[in-house]
C-alpha cells in the first residue's frame, strides 16, 4: 500500500464554497472543518463566494431574464426549479463544443423544467449572462489562489455549485499544478453518488481533481493530510478508516473568523449528524450513517459563546431533525439568562403536537420550525415511511402556531403513485390549516438512481430513464434520472403550479425577498398573539449593536389548548 506524503502543517489549505449557495448561514461543512483541522495544526482560510455582490448580481440577472421567457402561469415555485435550469445551463456551457447542440439543450432543458419554449434569440441572451459569469469568475478566482497560495485547494461542492465548482478546480490546476485538489460536500449524496453511472462518468471527465472525499470529511481529510491513507486511491469514504465516525462530544465550535458574518440572516450551529429515520425519498442517512447527537447542555454552552462572540441571536441549526434533542435542548435554554432564538428541521410526531411542550420550546427561544409534512395524502404518507397522518400534521402545525412559532412547510409533489385524489387532499389540508401555516414551499419529486433510501426499489418496480438525451451527456456531465410511470413529469409541473396558485389563493407566502419576509412576518404577528419577533427586528438589533431581544422569556399561555392528542397511542 502506498501512503500519501504528510503534508507540513504550514502549508495554507483554502476551503471554499463557490456560487450559487443560498448565503442564509455562513457555510457550515468548511467552518466545521477548519475548526477541526486547525485543533491539529493546519493552516486553513475559508471562502464563502456566495456574498460577493458581482455574483449575486449575475443571479438576480439570470433569473429575471429567464422570468420574461416564463408565462407567469406556468413558473410554479419558480426559484426552486430555476435553480436546476441555471446549474444545468452552467454545467453545458463549460463542455459544449457546437454551438447548435448547446443551443438545442438549452432549449430543453428550459422546455422540460418550465414547459415552455424558446426561441434562438432568447437563449443567446441567457448564454451571454453565463459567459459574463464565467468570466468574472475567473478573475476572482485566480487573484483568490494568487493572494492567499495555498498548497490544498477543497472545495465543498453541492449539485448548484457544481458547475463552478469543477470550473475552479480546473482554474487551479492549469495555473498551478503543484496544489492539491480535494472535492468534498452533499452532492455525493445525490446527483453523484459512488458506484453510479454518473460518479464513474464524472471520475473519467475530471482529473484536475486529485481526491474526493465521500461522506463526513474531517476524519478522512485529517488522515488524507497526515499521510494516512494510499496514495494510489482517488476516492475516500468511511470505509477506508475502517467505518469511524466522528465523536461529536469532543468538536470544537465552527470557525467563522474568515467571514463576515453579518452577510448572513443566521449564524450557524448544529446538534447532530444523519437522521433517526428512514423516509424513502431522502439521502440523508446514506451520506452520514449512523446517527448521533451532542449533550444538550454541549450545544447551548456552544450557542452561547457563539452568540457572544458575534453578537448575534438567531441560529440556524443545521441538524437534518431536531427531535430527538428539541426536549432537553428547550430545558437547557430556558435556564439561560440571555436569550438565544433558534430555527430549525422538525418532524411532526407526538411531541409536537401538544401544545404545553410547544409553548415551553417558545418561551427557551424556538423561533421557526422547518417541517418536512410532503403530503396530505395517508396513502402517500405512508409510501414515503413519513409515520406520520393528516391528524398529526394538523395538530402539529397548529400547536406551533399557537405558540407563536413560524411554521414553514415543505410538501413533494409528484411522489410515485401520487394520483390526482392524493394531490387534491394535500390542497385541503393546506387550506384547513391556512391561517398557522407561515410559510409553504414545494419541490416535485427527485429520483437519484442511487443513493435515496429507496432508490433499488424504485428501480426494480418501475423503468428509470435519463431526461435528456444520452448525447447531452458530455456536456451535462451528470444525467438526471427519471422514473417512467404515474405521475408524469409534464402532470408534476403542473401540479407544482396549482400548488403556488392555491397558497395564493390562501394567502400563505413562500417569501423570497426582504420585503417578501417582511411582509410574511407582519401577517404571522396578525395571525398569532405569541408570534416570534420579525427577522427585521433581529436585522436591526444586530446592525445597531443594541439589547438582545428577550420577549421569549415572557410568552404566557394566550388561551386553553391542550392537545387532543397528548396522551393517543399513535400505534406506529
Amino acid at each position: 500500500m502506498i501512503f500519501n506524503i504528510k503534508m507540513m502543517n504550514n502549508e495554507k489549505i483554502l476551503l471554499a464554497l463557490l456560487p450559487f449557495w443560498n448565503p442564509l448561514i455562513p457555510p457550515m461543512g468548511i467552518s466545521s472543518l477548519k475548526s477541526f483541522l486547525q485543533a491539529y495544526g493546519y493552516t486553513v482560510k475559508i471562502i464563502d463566494a456566495n456574498v460577493e455582490r458581482s455574483f449575486k448580481d449575475f443571479y438576480d440577472e439570470y433569473f429575471e431574464t429567464l422570468k420574461e421567457y416564463v408565462a407567469r402561469d406556468k413558473r410554479g415555485n419558480f426559484y426552486n426549479l430555476g435553480n436546476e435550469v441555471l446549474k444545468n445551463h452552467m454545467m453545458a456551457h463549460l463542455h459544449y463544443t457546437d454551438e447548435g447542440e448547446y443551443t438545442r439543450l438549452v432549449k430543453d432543458i428550459v422546455y422540460k423544467t418550465f414547459y415552455c419554449r424558446l426561441a434562438d434569440n432568447r437563449v443567446s441572451r441567457l448564454n451571454k449572462i453565463i459567459s459574463l459569469f464565467y468570466s468574472r469568475f475567473e478573475r476572482y478566482f485566480l487573484n483568490l489562489l494568487a493572494r492567499e497560495r495555498p498548497g490544498v485547494l477543497g472545495l465543498s461542492v453541492y449539485n448548484v455549485t457544481a458547475a463552478a465548482s469543477l470550473f475552479a478546480f480546473k482554474l487551479a490546476k492549469e495555473t498551478y499544478p503543484h496544489i492539491k485538489t480535494i472535492m468534498g460536500g452533499g452532492i455525493f449524496a445525490g446527483e453523484l453518488p459512488p458506484g453510479s453511472a454518473n460518479f464513474d462518468f464524472f471520475l473519467e471527465k475530471n482529473l484536475y481533481i486529485d481526491k474526493i472525499i465521500v461522506g463526513e470529511g474531517e476524519l478522512l481529510f485529517l488522515k488524507y493530510l497526515q499521510g494516512r491513507l494510499d496514495e494510489s486511491q482517488r476516492v475516500y469514504t468511511a470505509k477506508d478508516i475502517g467505518g469511524e465516525i466522528l465523536n461529536l462530544d469532543g468538536v470544537g465550535l465552527p470557525d467563522f473568523s474568515d467571514l463576515d458574518v453579518y452577510d448572513y440572516p443566521n449564524l450557524a450551529a448544529y446538534t447532530s449528524r444523519s437522521c433517526p429515520f428512514q423516509c424513502r425519498f431522502c439521502s440523508e442517512t446514506v451520506l452520514w450513517g449512523k446517527y448521533r447527537k451532542k449533550k444538550a447542555k454541549q450545544v447551548v454552552k456552544e450557542l452561547s459563546a457563539l452568540s457572544k462572540q458575534h453578537h448575534y441571536q438567531l441560529f440556524l441549526l443545521a441538524d437534518s431533525l431536531l427531535n430527538p434533542i428539541i426536549q432537553d435542548l428547550a430545558y437547557e435554554l430556558e435556564q439561560c439568562d440571555t436569550s438565544i432564538y433558534w430555527d430549525g428541521y422538525l418532524k411532526a410526531d407526538p411531541s409536537v403536537c401538544n401544545s404545553e411542550n410547544t409553548l415551553s420550546w417558545r418561551r427557551s427561544g424556538f423561533y421557526r420550525a422547518r417541517l418536512g409534512l410532503e403530503s396530505g395524502s395517508p396513502r402517500v404518507l405512508k409510501w414515503m415511511d413519513k409515520k406520520i397522518t393528516p391528524a398529526q400534521i394538523k395538530e402539529a402545525v397548529s400547536c406551533l402556531a399557537y405558540a407563536g412559532i413560524k411554521t414553514t412547510t415543505y410538501w413533494v409533489i409528484g411522489y410515485p403513485g401520487e394520483t390526482e385524489e392524493d394531490f387534491r387532499q394535500t390542497l385541503a389540508l393546506i387550506e384547513e390549516l391556512k391561517d398557522d401555516i407561515y410559510e409553504a414551499d414545494c419541490n416535485p419529486f427527485s429520483y437519484f438512481f442511487t443513493g435515496q433510501v429507496h432508490s433499488q426499489q424504485w428501480a426494480e418496480g418501475y423503468n428509470r430513464m435519463t431526461l435528456y438525451p444520452e448525447k447531452a451527456r458530455e456536456m451535462l456531465i451528470f444525467q438526471t434520472w427519471i422514473l417512467k410511470g404515474e405521475p408524469k413529469r409534464e402532470q408534476v409541473f403542473k401540479r407544482v403550479c396549482r400548488f403556488v396558485e392555491h397558497c395564493g389563493k390562501l394567502g400563505i407566502p413562500n417569501p423570497y425577498s426582504i420585503k417578501e419576509i417582511y411582509e410574511a412576518d407582519e401577517r404571522w404577528k396578525q395571525l398569532h398573539k405569541n408570534s416570534v419577533p420579525s427577522m427585521v427586528e433581529f436585522l436591526e438589533s444586530r446592525i445597531n449593536k443594541g439589547a438582545f431581544i428577550g420577549e421569549n422569556k415572557k410568552v404566557k399561555q394566550v388561551l386553553l389548548a391542550k392537545s387532543q392528542y397528548d396522551k393517543e397511542d399513535w400505534g406506529f
